[in-house]
């Protein structure tokens, strides 16, 4: 199981996530209601510090074609993004805009999870989150098991080490913020922590 830290806004995070190798840094670009939402400029600074190992990962909240070609201009490798897509869709901001696509579903029931089948063939990830964007909401992640295995799954809303056992027989990514910050700021403690207890899920399975 691999990890994707979301919500990073400061140089400190990024390099103490970039050192403790995890997967996917994430930065909430467009959508200011989040208290982890960065300016242009933020961006711009952190997605130009050294990846490492690291995956770099644009968020976007129903992004404009303008939008989407302002960001392309970072450093990013991958947009991930909340909108009702087809696979017609993603194939075009693919080819327009040569990032590659974490597509996000927004899942309140089961049937939600089932979106996925709109947008499986130009996807290199999907995403299942809560439907609360700014707030991070639980849902019944056993609902995805009828998702097929060929399809890379990632998985958010409210995260925490303790369901992580259960996450890590379900998907092959874990996206988390909150449980990893302390009064709204990322918590390098935290962050290291919830890596290592990854390690640990991935070195005993």
């Amino acid at each position: 199981m691999q990890v994707k830290l979301c919500g990073l806004s400061s140089q400190e995070e990024v390099i103490a996530s970039t050192n403790l190798n995890a997967d996917f840094c994430g930065f909430i670009l467009n959508y200011p209601k989040s208290h982890r939402y960065i300016s242009y400029e933020q961006a711009r600074k952190l997605t130009s510090l050294p990846k490492k190992n690291s995956k770099y990962v644009g968020v976007l909240v129903k992004p404009t074609d303008k939008e989407l070609e302002k960001y392309s201009k970072l450093n990013l490798d991958y947009f991930q993004i909340y909108d009702d897509y087809t696979n017609d869709d993603i194939y075009k901001i693919k080819l327009n805009f040569n990032k590659k696509i974490i597509s996000a579903i927004q899942v309140k029931n089961k049937v939600d999870v089932l979106r996925y089948k709109k947008i499986d063939l130009e996807s290199d990830i999907i995403l299942w989150d809560s439907s609360g964007l700014e707030e991070s909401l639980q849902w019944d992640y056993e609902w995805i098991k009828s998702v097929p295995k060929n399809i890379t799954k990632m998985i958010a809303g409210n995260i925490d080490t303790d369901n992580l056992d259960q996450i890590s027989k379900l998907a092959d990514i874990v996206d988390v913020s909150g449980a990893l910050e302390t009064n709204k700021v990322k918590d390098i403690n935290k962050i290291k922590f919830f890596l290592e207890k990854v390690k640990e899920i991935n070195y005993e399975d």
